[in-house]
């Protein structure tokens, strides 16, 4: 009898161990990816669990979601969480924002860096510009055309306009020379090989892209989710935030 009751507790404590480890999967914006893998050590020691995660754009993720696509967390733009959240995608009272992030433009690393800081400035640079850059499916996109419309120069860039999949290829596009500039995210910029951040847009025709989380309706690591959003949304995040070119909404 007493070693049943030994077997029971070690298997017992077997199981424990397993799911201590099993890890918490994440489904995450491009825009969120360098505060991410940059805290991803900490996280997984704030929460006890290891950490898989997945990129992509968040209109992308959304669709993976909308499909049917396992998860237990997903960072993503503000406006996808709320849709998800509405079609009881994301569990409810989860939602959690996180961040926003500015669009900036950037060149090739090494490059003269042109000016940007004024509207004129920036009209001048865009026009006198060879080529540019964007992530078609990217949260920022909208905004760059707006910008355009408003700086009345959209029917100028679309000949020059090389659209991408993701901001990851359209910084390749920049660091290898097929396009002079990248307009995305300034969180997508600065960790981005071989490009450098010119700068954010001016004020005027600036527009922040909000990012927020939320757990999976069927996560069966709900807690260690719960665990996962509140690090993220805790003080101790903001200054890897700042050093990304993010900042609290």
């Amino acid at each position: 009898m007493k070693a049943r009751s030994i077997a029971i507790a070690l298997l017992l404590a077997a199981f424990q161990v397993v799911a201590q480890n099993n890890p918490v999967h994440v489904l995450a914006s491009n825009g969120m990816k360098a505060v991410i893998d940059d805290l991803k050590p900490q996280a997984e020691r704030a929460i006890g669990r290891p950490l898989v995660i997945e990129f992509g754009t968040s209109s992308a993720v959304k669709t993976r979601i909308e499909g049917g696509e396992a998860f237990d967390v997903a960072i993503l733009t503000s406006d996808v969480i709320d849709d998800l959240a509405k079609a009881g995608k994301i569990a409810a009272g989860t939602r959690t924002e996180i961040a926003r992030c500015g669009i900036g433009i950037g060149v090739r690393a090494g490059a003269a860096k042109p000016d940007i800081r004024s509207i004129d400035a920036l009209k001048k640079t865009l026009l006198a510009s060879k080529s540019i850059t964007y992530a078609q499916d990217g949260a920022s996109r909208t905004y760059i055309l707006q910008m355009e419309d408003k700086l009345g120069i959209a029917e100028e860039m679309k000949a020059k306009t090389i659209p991408e999949q993701g901001s990851v290829r359209s910084n390749a596009r920049v660091a290898d020379g097929s396009a002079e500039m990248i307009l995305t995210l300034v969180s997508e910029i600065l960790p981005a090989p071989g490009v450098q951040l010119v700068g954010p847009l001016p004020a005027e025709v600036q527009h922040y892209v909000n990012f927020a989380e939320g757990i999976g309706p069927n996560s069966k690591n709900a807690d260690a989710g719960k665990a996962l959003v509140k690090f993220f949304a805790s003080p101790a995040v903001a200054p890897t935030l700042k050093s990304k070119g993010m900042e609290r909404p």
